[in-house]
């Protein structure tokens, strides 16, 4: 980037910013930008003083178009983060998120940073590097929920011009805890640091990004992070638990980058590419 932007204008709604990962990410964006709103279904005790808190619904277009109102930005990190019952995840990642979308068309913001998954393409071996225009190989239906979500916000920019930033966050916890997460761990701070790319920077269109701090993300290409200025803060094994476990221990959890969401009911043979 030419110029180093200034956040402190920004003013933003979080999607979901009650949730574990909305709620480490706006603890690290509250003091840089001029105003966070946050919306979810749960009151937060821990807001800062420029925060204010709104319980929505993701099904309620009405009530989210009227909070985006005046928004320079809105960080979609909403909806259920695991393997469940289809109708849960078409109601709730699809059409909430599609939701999300038209509310902030109606409103008139320009830029979402959209919380995807390294589940979008967890089915590709981990000997297989994955850039962020390779196809897609979802690993279930919470990963094929996240390529809906990628390509509504692709439509979204053709269609009417509105730029996102998606970002495939690999693992979000408090710290790598399993030997898988020392290769897809993104700290609070570097996921701030896409986020306000996403936010800000002129080159963003519909771009996808891996979410990953320094250290790890051999098996992606994240170099459309890199254009953008992306430099990973943290380094992933300085991070890392005293002891590591591995999530699942079976030869397709193994193989495939999704690790054990991979393995959920996979019955077929292992496919080498």
């Amino acid at each position: 980037m030419s110029a180093e932007p200034t956040y402190g204008i920004l003013k933003l709604a979080i999607v979901g910013g009650t949730g574990r990962v909305g709620t480490a990410l706006r603890k690290e964006l509250a003091p840089l930008v001029h105003s966070i709103l946050v919306l979810g279904r749960t009151q937060p005790d821990d807001l800062a003083p420029n925060e204010r808190y709104l319980e929505v619904d993701m099904s309620e277009v009405d009530k989210m178009r009227a909070a985006f109102e005046g928004m320079d930005g809105i960080i979609h990190m909403a909806g259920i983060p695991k393997e469940a019952p289809l109708e849960d995840i078409i109601r709730v990642n699809v059409v909430g998120t599609s939701n999300v979308y038209e509310a902030a068309r109606l409103a008139g913001v320009p830029r979402v940073v959209l919380g995807s998954s390294n589940h979008a393409v967890g089915y590709y071996p981990r000997d297989v590097v994955v850039s962020g225009t390779s196809q897609m190989r979802p690993d279930g239906l919470y990963g094929l929920s996240k390529c809906w979500t990628e390509l509504v916000a692709g439509l979204y920019y053709d269609k009417y011009g509105i730029r996102s930033l998606i970002i495939r966050i690999g693992n979000a916890g408090k710290q790598p805890k399993t030997v898988r997460s020392l290769e897809i761990w993104v700290s609070p701070r570097d996921l701030c640091q896409l986020t306000l790319i996403g936010l800000t920077h002129p080159d963003v269109d519909a771009t996808t990004v891996f979410g990953v701090s320094g250290g790890g993300g051999t098996w992606w290409d994240n170099s459309s992070a890199t254009k953008l200025g992306y430099e990973p803060k943290d380094i992933i094994a300085e991070h890392a638990a005293p002891e590591l476990s591995t999530e699942d221990e079976s030869e397709v959890a193994l193989f495939y980058q999704g690790g054990r969401f991979a393995a959920v009911n996979h019955v077929g043979r292992i496919r080498k590419r």
